[in-house]
C-alpha cells in the first residue's frame, strides 16, 4: 500500500510541478491541502516548509506509523484519534510500556493559526512541537536521531523524504513532514459555520444558546473567542486551589503562571469529553456547572471567572449551541486517513 501510494505521490508532484510551470493556478484549482477558509484569518505557515503533496503524504504516514515509537506499539495516531477530532475519550492515555499519561490529550485542528503550541504556550512552532511527544518518557520514549536511521533503511520513507526535503530521513523531515500534515487539519464546517455562511438558519434553542455564550452574563466568549472559539492564550480557571500539574510555571518559572494552561478550543467540544487539562470533568453539563460554581478560590484565577446562574432550559440552550460546533466533515474526512 505504501508504494503504491509513493508511485500516485510521485505522479502527483511531477503533474503539480509541470501545472505550476506551465499554467498558473487559479484559486479554485488549488491542491487540497492548500485551501483554507476564506472567513479565517490567514495561517501562519514557515516559508520553508510550504505544503506539497509529498511532504502532506510523508507527514500522514508518519502520523500513523507505530515506528516513531521506541517499542513500535503506539502512533501519533493512537492518541488523537480521528474520530474523536484527532483527541481521545478518557482521562489520559497512556504510553510505551503502558506508561500512565500526564494530561488529557488535546484535540489537533486548526493547529495553523495557533502562535505557540503545548499545554503551557510554551513552543513557538508546530515543528518544535512535534519534538516532544517523541522524546517524553511517558509518550514515544524515542530518540529522533534513531528514528531517521530507521526510516532511512525503508525504501518507501527514504524515496519520500528526499522527494520532500531533499535529503534522507532525519530529524528536519520528521518534524516538518509531520507539521506540513497537522496544518491541513481544518474543522470549519460545523452547524454554527453553516449558519454563519448563511446557509442554514440556527434553530431557536441553537440561537438562545449561541446568545448567551456571547453575554457579559457567562463571559464565555472572552476567552472563547470567534471564529477559533479559543484566544490561544494560558489561563488558571480556577478549576484547583492547588494543582498537582502547575501548567506554564513549568515553562516560564513565573508564580503567577502556576496553574495556567491554553485555553482549549471548543469547536467539536461534544466530541472531546472529558475535559480540562487532566480529563477530571467528563461531560459538558458538568463543565457548566463548574464555571457556573465560579471555581475555586485560586491566586492566579482569571476573573472573568465569577460564577453565574442558569435555568435548566438555558443551560439545555447552551449545550445545544455547544453541540452545533461539531464538525462531522472534519472527523469523516478521507484526506485525514492513512
Amino acid at each position: 500500500m505504501k508504494y503504491a501510494g509513493l508511485k500516485l505521490v510521485l505522479l502527483g508532484a511531477l503533474l503539480w510541478t509541470a501545472c505550476k510551470k506551465d499554467n498558473p493556478q487559479k484559486v479554485d484549482d488549488r491542491p487540497w491541502y492548500s485551501v483554507y477558509p476564506d472567513d479565517f484569518p490567514s495561517p501562519i505557515i514557515p516559508g520553508e516548509n510550504q505544503p506539497n503533496a509529498a511532504r502532506i503524504e510523508l507527514g500522514k504516514a508518519l502520523f500513523y506509523d507505530p515506528i516513531l515509537s521506541i517499542d513500535s506499539s503506539i502512533s501519533c495516531a493512537s492518541c488523537h484519534v480521528p474520530s474523536l477530532a484527532f483527541a481521545d475519550n478518557a482521562a489520559t492515555t497512556p504510553g510505551v510500556f503502558q506508561r500512565p499519561g500526564t494530561r488529557n490529550v488535546p484535540s489537533l485542528f486548526n493547529l495553523a493559526y495557533q502562535p505557540h503550541y503545548l499545554r503551557e504556550a510554551s513552543l513557538p512552532t508546530l515543528e518544535m512541537q512535534i519534538l516532544v511527544p517523541i522524546q517524553e518518557h511517558n509518550e514515544f520514549a524515542h530518540n529522533i536521531v534513531d528514528i531517521g536511521v530507521t526510516l532511512s533503511k525503508i525504501p518507501f520513507y527514504d524515496s519520500l523524504s528526499r522527494l520532500a526535503y531533499g535529503q534522507e530521513p532525519g530529524p528536519y523531515s520528521i518534524t516538518r513532514s509531520i507539521a506540513a500534515f497537522e496544518r491541513t487539519l481544518i474543522s470549519a464546517n460545523s452547524a454554527y459555520d453553516q449558519a454563519r455562511r448563511g446557509q442554514r438558519i440556527r434553530s431557536s434553542a441553537e440561537e438562545k444558546g449561541y446568545q448567551l455564550f456571547l453575554s457579559d452574563r457567562l463571559n464565555c466568549a472572552k476567552c472563547h473567542s470567534e471564529p477559533f472559539f479559543t484566544n490561544f492564550q494560558p489561563e488558571n480557571n480556577g478549576l484547583y486551589m492547588t494543582y498537582k500539574d502547575p501548567g506554564r510555571f513549568r515553562f516560564s518559572k513565573l508564580s503567577e503562571d502556576s496553574g495556567s494552561f491554553k485555553i482549549p478550543s471548543l469547536r467539536n467540544v461534544a466530541l472531546t469529553p472529558p475535559y480540562m487539562h487532566d480529563g477530571s470533568i467528563r461531560t459538558l453539563n458538568e463543565v457548566i456547572d463548574f464555571y457556573a460554581s465560579g471555581g475555586a478560590n485560586n491566586p492566579n484565577k482569571n476573573p472573568l471567572i465569577q460564577g453565574f446562574t442558569l435555568s435548566p432550559e438555558e443551560k439545555s440552550d447552551l449545550i445545544i449551541f455547544l453541540q452545533s460546533l461539531s464538525d462531522s466533515s472534519f472527523v469523516k474526512n478521507p484526506n485525514y486517513r492513512p
